[in-house]
């Protein structure tokens, strides 16, 4: 019987406290709270389109700023998808995705190797989008790689709207993870690495 790729994560600092429960095999059902609505409305779209079922609940301390929240919210996140994932036996392990979003275009491309690695590309005009800190993403995003042990390229190719622009990175961050973490049958007793190893999330600071 196949595993069911699952995990829990509680994330407990003197600033944030996060609870993860992630469901990698699952069918896009969600209940986000973290005390920012368009991120939680950004992880929605995420667990939607990727066919994550994802449970996300933080308390931060916003009233500093949102530094901490958004940040811890990726690695946590990251964290999960390494235990969830286990050894990565059977996996596609890489995946992209090009993703229109009205007059918008982004890209994601992801690899499961292990190997924490972020080029992040998606400028705004403004500093707020919704009532989210735009460039915390780069920190989001950072703080997922490094405990996913992933590699991930974001970037906009171009756009007007802000709002479309941040959509479309997680909707096709989504579907490449999707397909990363996908099975094919033909590979179900083999590691995709030609060294026979690949390293589960790393933990770089934080």
């Amino acid at each position: 019987m196949t595993r069911r790729r699952r995990a829990k994560i509680e994330r407990n600092t003197k600033e944030t406290q996060i609870h993860v429960e992630l469901d990698i095999d699952g069918k896009g059902l969600y209940a986000i709270s973290t005390g920012i609505r368009f991120l939680d409305h950004m992880l929605e779209l995420f667990a939607r389109h990727g066919a994550f079922d994802l449970k996300l609940s933080a308390a931060g301390d916003l009233d500093v700023d949102q530094h901490h929240t958004v940040e811890d919210c990726g690695i946590a996140l990251g964290q999960a998808f390494a235990n969830a994932l286990g050894d990565k036996t059977g996996i596609n392990r890489a995946g992209y995705f090009v993703m229109p979003m009205d007059e918008t275009l982004a890209v994601a491309a992801v690899d499961l190797s292990g190997r924490p690695a972020l080029v992040y590309h998606a400028p705004t005009r403004f500093k707020t989008v919704g009532d989210l800190q735009a460039e915390l993403l780069h920190d989001f995003f950072d703080g997922f790689t490094v405990h996913c042990g992933a590699n991930l390229h974001a970037r906009i190719l171009y756009g007007r709207s802000n709002h479309h622009k941040i959509e479309a990175i997680f909707k096709c961050w989504a579907k490449a993870m999707r397909f990363a973490c996908s099975t094919d049958p033909r590979l179900k007793d083999l590691l995709p690495s030609t060294k026979g190893l690949l390293e589960k999330g790393g933990a770089r600071g934080g």
